[in-house]
């Protein structure tokens, strides 16, 4: 096979190449020449090849490139996938995986190599990507991802459900009419990929953000993850076995469920999960109960609470009937108390009455004397009454008698005489007047005796400060 040359004006290696052959004085290329035309040839010839081969010696640079081989029982061929395809990846390449690489054919002058710069890498068939599913099984589960001791059971009533799916597919459909049927819950939904390229990158994405929302914030945290898709082949479900995914599921704090395809399709995100769902009808049914058998059950737990309370009031009726025969009779009770009532009901009836007599005397008095003319009167008759004492008392006094030429007569003792008798008896007497004391003798008196001493006048009657006039 000829291998053509572009041609050029002037003499340019690949036309020197081509007469080389007829003849041996043409000028002799440089390597680097020849490097470049070799490798604008290669590359013109095999712009675009599919190639089949199992991986070998893949490793992914600091760069973000990715370096690897693509082998058969016969040839060896280097590939190099850019960092730009590396990283939209759906899977980790690993040694012993058969793939299909798509790219175009290059040269390597520094090294005389030729090389494949993949475009594309997709495991090859089934059984390849049973054998990745297994591998990458094992290496997370070594890393403790799918622990059971790790698991966190569901919560019972969940106030706010985050569900991460397609928004357009008919699984989203099928969780909300689950959901309104057995407990309507306040759902949110988180839209993503869940096939094809990026779609791993959408789905952990989705679940680090519930996972991050603060509780109380604008957006609700959920209570319960729900991680989503219909059924599909292997190929469609490979989103939900890549590791980016796993491990998002896997470090979530909030409890998950994996509801991936149907019953019989197994994702490393159910072993990630805290819980598998069969399909994600059966993940709705598992996040909620039927409020219709919560109702029902309330109202169990109800009757039987009031039963309880009826029979133990009851018990305690009875308890409390046969201790009150044991008690004494209210009258009995009551009678001392009740006798008590009245007796200070009666004081304080008498005392209130006393007080208000006093009172009202009192407020008579101060009123009387609130009335001037009133006083003045009745001071005009103490005054008239202490007047005429006066007089009286002036009248009956001794001593005015006396100077109206009365005498006042004693004995020898001080003794009054008042008669005749009395006279001659004494002897001798002394006669007071108003100006003094006059010692007579009687002349018919009888001998006097011996002396005697004198005796004492009776003293005068308390109270009495006056003696008889005559």
């Amino acid at each position: 096979m000829s291998v053509p040359f572009p041609e050029s004006d002037g003499d340019t290696p690949a036309r020197l190449l081509a007469e080389a052959g007829t003849h041996d004085n043409a000028p002799a290329l440089s390597v680097s020449q020849l490097s470049a035309a070799i490798k604008r040839t290669v590359e013109d010839g095999f712009a675009r090849v599919r190639v089949r081969g199992e991986l070998s010696g893949a490793k992914r640079a600091a760069s973000g490139h990715f370096y690897g081989c693509l082998k058969d029982d016969n040839a060896l061929i280097d590939i190099v996938m850019w960092k730009g395809q590396a990283a939209r990846l759906a899977f980790r390449p690993e040694d012993g995986i058969e793939v299909i690489a798509t790219g175009k054919l290059t040269t390597y002058p520094g090294r005389s190599k030729y090389q494949l710069v993949v475009e594309s890498l997709e495991v090859a068939g089934e059984g390849a990507l049973m054998l990745l599913f297994e591998k990458l099984k094992a290496r997370l589960g070594a890393e403790g991802l799918f622990d059971q001791a790790k698991k966190r059971a569901l919560p019972f009533l969940p106030r706010t459900i985050g569900v991460v799916t397609s928004p357009t597919g008919a699984v989203i459909r099928d969780i909300l009419h689950r959901l309104a049927d057995r407990c309507p819950s306040h759902v949110i939904v988180w839209p993503v990929l869940v096939q094809g390229e990026g779609a791993a990158a959408q789905v952990a994405r989705a679940v680090r953000g519930f996972d991050s929302l603060e509780p109380g914030g604008p957006v609700p945290r959920p209570d319960l993850v729900i991680v989503a898709r219909g059924g599909g082949s292997i190929e469609d479900l490979w989103a939900f076995n890549e590791e980016i995914v796993v491990r998002a599921i896997a470090e979530c704090r909030i409890p998950t469920i994996s509801a991936v395809g149907h019953e019989t399709d197994v994702t490393l995100s159910d072993y990630a999960a805290d819980v598998r769902a069969p399909t994600p009808t059966a993940a709705a049914e598992m996040a909620v109960p039927v409020r219709a058998e919560l109702a029902a059950q309330l109202a169990t737990w109800s009757g039987r609470m009031i039963g309880a309370a009826s029979r133990h009031q009851s018990l305690a009726s009875e308890r409390l009937t046969a201790l009150a025969r044991h008690l004494p009779k209210r009258e009995a009770l009551y009678a001392p108390q009740r006798q008590r009532l009245d007796d200070a009901g009666d004081r304080l009836d008498r005392s209130q009455r006393h007080r208000l007599a006093v009172t009202s005397e009192r407020l008579a008095s101060r009123a009387a004397a609130l009335r001037p003319s009133l006083l003045a009167r009745a001071w005009d008759r103490d005054r008239a009454r202490l007047e005429g004492l006066a007089r009286l008392l002036a009248s009956l006094d001794p001593r005015a008698l006396l100077s109206r030429g009365y005498a006042m007569v004693r004995d020898r003792g001080g003794g009054l005489v008042t008669t005749a008798a009395r006279a001659r008896a004494a002897g001798h007497m002394r006669l007071q007047f108003a100006d003094g004391e006059v010692s007579v003798a009687a002349e018919d008196a009888p001998p006097s005796p011996s002396p005697r001493p004198a005796r004492k006048p009776p003293a005068a009657p308390p109270g009495k400060g006056q003696g008889e006039l005559f």
